[in-house]
């Protein structure tokens, strides 16, 4: 890594976190990430090589520590004392972030991949039924640089939650069919589900008991609750306020 040639804390600092690309690794690992092909699904988009070159430049800096698994081929990736610190200044980036930088999302920058794993591991697994559910999602409006990110399954099963981007081979319980942009707005906080049913973007198929009770294994974004300027107000929402997931539908068919 080049440095910036300053004896500035803030300048040291950011020759170790400022890389392109780290700061999204050092984000997956805080949120639990610790196989390899956990965090390159939480950076899709990033190449294999570089995400190893980036973890043994976190290793170097004391930042990262790595073994390899007691089971099966690969390493395990842990945050050090010094990782760990970081998390303030990671989660503070997308506080701001989300305060002040998403006024405008380009198409780009949707990504169904990345939306799947977010939500994948902040769903309330408390209030799952008893027994295993499948739910299928099927995307439209993904941009064209992400062919084969249309389709993907949610395999809840009381207190695992897996997540496939490949037909799990179960039969389907709930179908959501959704606009991608739609889908993210309402993830992180900038729309209320409900308007999005009612608008017809987002639509929820299966047994009446399961689609009522959808909404309320939905969480929402770590940043979804960050409070927004004034004149910043988040579509589909006049008040500016994001309902608890359970509140805002109603449901729009059933079998």
């Amino acid at each position: 890594m080049k440095g910036y040639g300053q004896f500035c804390p803030v300048a040291k600092a950011c020759e170790i976190v400022a890389e392109r690309w780290t700061p999204l690794v050092l984000r997956e690992l805080l949120c639990g990430s610790t196989r390899f092909s956990e965090l390159q699904r939480g950076v899709p988009l990033m190449s294999r090589t570089l995400l190893a070159q980036r973890l043994r430049e976190l290793e170097d800096a004391g930042v990262v520590a790595s073994a390899a698994k007691t089971r099966g081929r690969g390493r395990e990736y842990w945050l050090t004392d010094a990782g760990k610190e970081i998390q303030s200044v990671i989660f503070g980036l997308g506080e701001w972030g989300q305060r002040w930088a998403r006024r405008r999302i380009d198409p780009h920058d949707l990504d169904g991949e990345l939306l799947a794993w977010d939500m994948h591991r902040r769903l309330n697994v408390e209030q799952f039924p008893a027994r295993r559910v499948v739910v299928r999602f099927d995307l439209k409006g993904v941009p064209r640089h992400q062919p084969g990110r249309k389709t993907w399954w949610l395999v809840l099963e009381r207190p695992n939650v897996d997540l496939c981007l490949k037909d799990p081979g179960y039969d389907v319980d709930l179908l959501v069919d959704a606009d991608l942009a739609a889908l993210t707005r309402v993830w992180m906080g900038d729309a209320r589900l409900g308007d999005m049913l009612r608008g017809d973007l987002i639509r929820i198929d299966g047994p009446r008991d399961l689609v009522r009770a959808f909404p309320g294994w939905l969480g929402l974004s770590t940043f979804a609750g960050v409070e927004r300027p004034a004149g910043a107000a988040r579509a589909g929402s006049s008040s500016g306020r994001h309902p608890s997931p359970g509140q805002a539908t109603q449901p729009v068919s059933a079998r």
